[in-house]
């Protein structure tokens, strides 16, 4: 097992999909270097595969409890309202899952809803530690609400975009980077708004990496937390875009004690590299020290 953080951190610059009725790759995906695993009862299941798939998420749970450390373990669920949903919610509240993955919510109701469900079975099972919803903005009527779908539980601990779902019945191009961007920057104020991270979703061409690359680029610019990745070879570009480089860490250290600095003296501004230092920077250049330290806001 490679040295990674604990599962217990909130966020990840990659989340590697690992379909349900794929047991066999179970053990592939947790030792490899992605920092969080979706385990996918949903998309990547046939219907009549769906019992079995649940059952092998369900076992695989218990192992994954029992690791001193492993990656942030994720479930991508059935959609509220399909045949299912219930059960797969029930099957899958056990130690050893950190968080659900909602697909097809609508509105803060939706949220709401599955929130309230997990209370009662997270009281009813005696668990402590409460399970987070990772929520999918797949349609033009979640985008236009995301922000109040990012806000509607505490529990919710990002938003996540999907582009095939939301692109392909509106007829929209996914190869034309100005589509692409305007709806990333909607999604991302929608959940700065919320105060919740924004996660880019799959990027489905295998071949293209130079794609993917580009893509989760333009998502890390708008800061965009991470990205999810349908293959093994896509988790170390996801990783490298995602993480803070050298200099990045470098600027944020100094900016970091220049702060502390003026602080003491109590200063509210501070010059860094000849540029003028103020709140938003120094919020900015935390968040990427504590980032890289594992530590969560």
């Amino acid at each position: 097992m490679i040295n990674r953080p604990s599962a217990a951190l909130r966020g990840f610059r990659s989340k590697l999909f690992v379909p349900g009725a794929r047991p066999e790759l179970f053990d592939k995906a947790l030792n490899g270097a992605a920092d969080a695993l979706s385990f996918d009862l949903e998309d990547a299941v046939l219907p009549e595969a769906k019992d079995q798939a649940r059952a092998n998420v369900a076992a695989f749970l218990a192992r994954a409890a029992a690791l001193p450390r492993r990656p942030l373990v994720i479930v991508r669920i059935n959609a509220p309202g399909t045949p299912w949903f219930d059960d797969d919610v029930r099957a899958l509240m056990r130690p050893g899952l950190d968080w659900l993955n909602l697909p097809k919510a609508q509105s803060a109701a939706d949220v709401q809803h599955v929130a309230a469900l997990l209370g009662e079975l997270e009281a009813a099972a005696g668990l402590t530690a409460p399970v987070d919803l990772l929520v999918n903005i797949e349609s033009a009527a979640a985008l236009h609400r995301a922000a109040d779908i990012g806000a509607a539980h505490p529990r919710v601990a990002g938003l996540q975009l999907g582009l095939a779902d939301l692109y392909e019945p509106l007829g929209i191009a996914r190869h034309d980077p100005a589509n692409v961007h305007a709806t990333l920057h909607a999604l991302r104020m929608a959940a700065a708004a919320a105060g919740v991270p924004a996660y880019d979703g799959a990027y489905p061409d295998l071949a293209d990496t130079a794609g993917f690359r580009a893509e989760a680029q333009m998502a890390r610019r708008l800061g965009f937390a991470g990205k999810s990745c349908i293959h093994p070879r896509q988790v170390a570009p996801a990783n490298e875009v995602f993480g803070a480089s050298e200099e990045e860490l470098a600027w944020a250290a100094r900016v970091d004690a220049a702060a502390r600095q003026a602080e003491a003296q109590g200063l509210g501004v501070v010059a860094v590299d000849g540029q003028m230092i103020d709140a938003p920077f120094v919020q900015r250049a935390r968040h990427l020290l504590n980032a890289s330290r594992g530590v969560t806001p």
